[in-house]
């Protein structure tokens, strides 16, 4: 069976060509072919040559891995869906030939007069040689998977213009056994490539290790002069507020100039940002490359770019142009988000605190691994995951290290949705030497050592360093993943490379660093990873600035059924002692057990209730987990990092949405508990607390606290007029007897909390349930049925506005899920953005919700509305 979602506009692949003044690119992504190299017996430079007949070749998709071609051909199962990946033969077994393929374009390119041409490539795994028209391209075999590649190809375009690319791209080598460990037996590391590609906890290997032209292909055109590498740095002094006038800022900034012909070239280099201008009288000798830094910039009132949470976004356009006898020719493009990011350490709580613009921030992030696990990004994608977390109001984003260095895109939308960036360098104390490990092949100190080629590893940083450093989102550089690098490649990289090519960002030498976190408790110094008493988050104090931390994250039923196979639609049953569950898909998709805490809710008899029980388990695991580190904000922690908040393949752990990003309770638990400004409560002393993550000092704010009995009698707890300062918590009450009160022992109670302001609106609302004396959720097992009542109104094309009711003799409509479907198939359209989601109604509530679903037409969709204590509805748009 192949199972397959399409996320609409998602995967769409486009033509691209941009123009940039006197340059222009085009993006060689159509019209590719590919063929094995097991199957083709000629050269590359007679493959290259446009007359050589492609017999046999077949369509491909570049960028792409070997993998992604043959899944798109129909060659092999989809490896998402149940255990299709058993099907589809291991580089580890099959040897580095029978992925090693060749892919073939045919483009059209003449170069006139005084134009240079050049061909870029973004990302190639692993190694690879490249011709064009029956010549070889590259003098030396390039090898590694982050590190670029341009060439100038002016001289060997064909004279007709029609142009033929050909391209060998072999696996990396070795590959690495995938049996089981971390990292398969460790040997992956020995290349500088992504890790996880031989399996991790949370993934099944990757069988052709994502051998591939895996980004973007590029023909530039330029005149006698090429910007490369543009550098953008932001000074912001002092201490600043959102939404303030501001005092001037400065930017500096470099380019490479490259000149490729034999000749000395003279013009003016010209930098604009906000009608302020600087510039530059240059001369390069003849093909040569220069390092040219302009004067500061200053900008008077700057609009500053601020995290999530804490201000707007704003973003510059700036130009830089190159201009030989005042005519153009070359110009960049860059975005600039002016801030500055700093860092001091808290004495109280012995770790590091990061500050913007001179104002520190709590960090409330999460752990990403990468978008695709076959490495199938899109700008669409990236944009909707990014988004997800800046709904969870989250405000940080660790690149995990046994991936790869983010692409432009994602950026984009950190730069846009106000992410701040850990970037991890590719080290993982798995693969790398940290701990024993019987699956590895070789021992410690041998992998300490790993990659085997260190050069390579410090020119791809570098390389990866010039890529990415001008996004304001940026904020962090991270040696590697729980372990330093070997010593020369991090003395390197701290004393030369970010030095000279940064200059501006804290470099961490590794993501559990006692530099970040002290390590006061022993151990690993990250974690626990399983799932927690709620009240553990609130009353046990773990590491500082906890750089992994995390749990749970199963879907609901629909989200299952997407790569579940309908014979292992099923409760998994955990094995005791082990990983494993009584199922082996669910135990092949990394499943992460619930522990006890699904028993209390009553249990399950089939797959769909034990999945609609997880999402309450969801919601409220990683409500505790952000509410309880932000109760000790700068007491006990200066941040919290999750682990983990996606998934690049269809795991049964760590998610806030699923693969095919759907999202699940644990997105919108932890979206109410990190709010900018909120109340929370203590699940075991029912200690009301209010968190103010904000810079200025919240006055008149009313607290107001009410308790429901099941059947939806209120009883009001206080009204209360509270005061709090910025960047603060504050202890306000003690709920526990009231809720007594309410039959809290017998069957369980509700508490709602709401923050108003001086207008008396609704600035947060906080909606708990909690168990009777036995810490069972009797009353939630016998909830009389809502008499909820749903209006949904078109707002904009791809938006509508859901108004929810109940009514005021009716109990509290609990725990509902809004959906937006297809009209006539009732599937989920994705991804789907929402102001709130699992929401509650107490009797008399009234809520509008707002659902959009950027890619998708609303006049064919209808919303599904679901409930603890309401049947799934589906509703038309009025």
């Amino acid at each position: 069976m192949r199972h397959r979602i399409i996320l609409i506009g998602i995967l769409f692949a486009i033509i691209f060509s941009s123009q940039r003044g006197a340059a222009s690119e085009l993006e060689l992504n159509s019209n590719w072919q590919l063929a094995p190299l097991e199957k083709v017996k000629a050269s590359g430079e007679e493959i290259s040559k446009p007359s050589y007949r492609l017999r046999q070749w077949k369509p491909a998709i570049v960028p792409g891995t070997v993998l992604t071609n043959l899944l798109a051909l129909d060659e092999v199962p989809d490896p998402f869906y149940g255990m299709h990946n058993e099907k589809i033969k291991d580089i580890y077994e099959t040897g580095r030939d029978h992925y090693t393929y060749w892919f073939v374009n045919n483009f059209n390119k003449k170069a006139k007069e005084d134009e240079q041409v050049w061909l870029h490539f973004r990302g190639v795994n692993y190694s690879c040689d490249v011709f064009l028209n029956g010549k070889k391209v590259n003098a030396e075999r390039h090898y590694g998977m982050f590190l670029r590649q341009t060439y100038n190809i002016t001289s060997l375009l064909a004279a007709d213009g029609n142009n033929r690319l050909a391209v060998i791209v072999y696996p990396v080598d070795p590959a690495g056994n995938p049996n089981g460990g971390q990292g398969g037996d460790g040997e992956i590391a020995r290349n500088v490539a992504h890790q996880y590609v031989a399996g991790w906890d949370w993934i099944q290997p990757i069988r052709d290790r994502n051998t591939g032209i895996w980004d973007k292909v590029t023909v530039e055109t330029t005149q006698v002069i090429n910007l490369q590498n543009t550098h953008v740095i932001t000074h912001v002094p002092g201490v600043r507020l959102p939404g303030k006038k501001q005092a001037p800022a400065q930017i500096q900034t470099s380019v490479e100039l490259v000149n490729p012909t034999n000749k000395l070239v003279s013009g003016k280099l010209v930098v604009e940002i906000d009608g302020q201008t600087v510039e530059q009288t240059v001369s390069l000798p003849a093909r040569s490359t220069q390092k040219i830094k302009l004067p500061k910039l200053t900008i008077k009132h700057p609009k500053l770019w601020w995290p999530n949470g804490y201000g707007d976004q704003n973003l510059y356009p700036l130009t830089m142009k190159f201009f030989v006898n005042d005519q153009l020719a070359d110009q960049e493009n860059i975005t600039v988000g002016i801030r500055e990011i700093q860092r001091k350490w808290n004495d109280q709580t012995r770790s590091m605190q990061i500050m913007v613009n001179g104002q520190k921030i709590f960090i409330k992030g999460g752990n990403w691994i990468i978008s695709d696990a076959m490495l199938r990004f899109s700008p669409e994608r990236y944009d909707a995951e990014v988004r997800y977390h800046r709904d969870m109001n989250l405000n940080l984003i660790r690149i995990w290290g046994g991936a790869l260095a983010e692409r432009p895109e994602f950026y984009d939308a950190c730069n846009k949705y106000g992410l701040l960036v850990i970037q991890d360098f590719w080290m993982s104390g798995d693969c790398n030497g940290r701990w024993l490990d019987r699956n590895k092949k070789d021992d410690q100190w041998t992998r300490r050592q790993y990659p085997d080629d260190h050069n390579l590893f410090i020119q791809s940083a570098a390389d990866a360093v010039k890529l990415i450093r001008n996004n304001p989102s940026l904020a962090m550089w991270c040696g590697g993943n729980e372990i330093k690098p070997p010593v020369d490649i991090l003395e390197t990289l701290r004393d030369s490379v970010l030095k000279e090519l940064d200059g501006t960002r804290w470099f961490i030498e590794y993501s559990n660093s006692d530099s970040m976190s002290y390590n006061f408790l022993g151990g690993n110094g990250d974690g626990p990873y399983g799932i927690q008493p709620d009240s553990i988050f609130w009353q046990h104090r773990t590491w500082p600035f906890n750089s992994e931390i995390g749990s749970v994250g199963v879907g609901d039923a629909e989200s299952l059924k997407r790569f579940l196979p309908i014979e292992n639609q099923v409760i998994p049953t955990e094995k005791h002692g082990t990983e494993s569950v009584s199922d082996p898909v669910w135990t092949y998709h990394k499943y992460i057990g619930y522990g006890r805490s699904m028993k209390p809710y009553g249990g399950a008899s089939n797959m769909e209730e034990f999945a609609r029980i997880a999402q309450l388990v969801n919601y409220n695991q990683y409500r505790a987990l952000i509410e309880g580190f932000s109760s000790h904000m700068w007491d006990w922690y200066t941040g919290t990092i999750i682990w983990k908040t996606q998934n690049p393949w269809t795991a049964l752990r760590g998610q806030m949405y699923d693969y095919y990003l759907d999202p699940n309770a644990c997105l919108y638990g932890l979206r109410t508990g990190s709010q900018k400004l909120q109340a929370i409560c203590n699940p075991t002393s029912k200690m009301i607390t209010v968190v103010n993550n904000g810079f200025e000092t919240q006055n008149d704010l009313m607290l107001v606290a009410k308790a429901y009995d099941m059947k939806g009698k209120e009883r009001p707890i206080s009204q209360i007029l509270v005061y709090i300062g910025p960047t603060t918590t504050k202890k306000i009450m003690s709920v526990k007897s009231a809720l007594k009160h309410v039959g809290g022992e017998k069957d369980g109670s509700f508490l709602l909390l709401q923050l108003q302001n001086n207008q008396q609106e609704v600035v947060a609302e906080n909606f708990y349930w909690f168990p009777d004396a036995e810490g069972n959720y009797s009353g939630l097992q016998k909830l009389p049925d809502s008499k909820l009542n749903v209006s949904v109104t078109r707002s904009a094309p791809n938006k509508v506005r859901v108004t929810l009711k109940n009514s005021p003799n009716a109990p509290v409509a609990f725990f509902n899920r809004l959906a937006v479907v297809d009209a006539q198939t009732n599937e989920r359209i994705l991804p789907l953005f929402a102001n709130d989601n699992y929401v509650s109604l107490v009797p008399g509530d009234e809520k509008i919700i707002e659902l959009e679903c950027p890619l998708a037409d609303s006049r064919n969709w209808k919303i599904a509305v679901e409930g603890w204590n309401f049947d799934k509805q589906y509703f038309p748009i009025n």
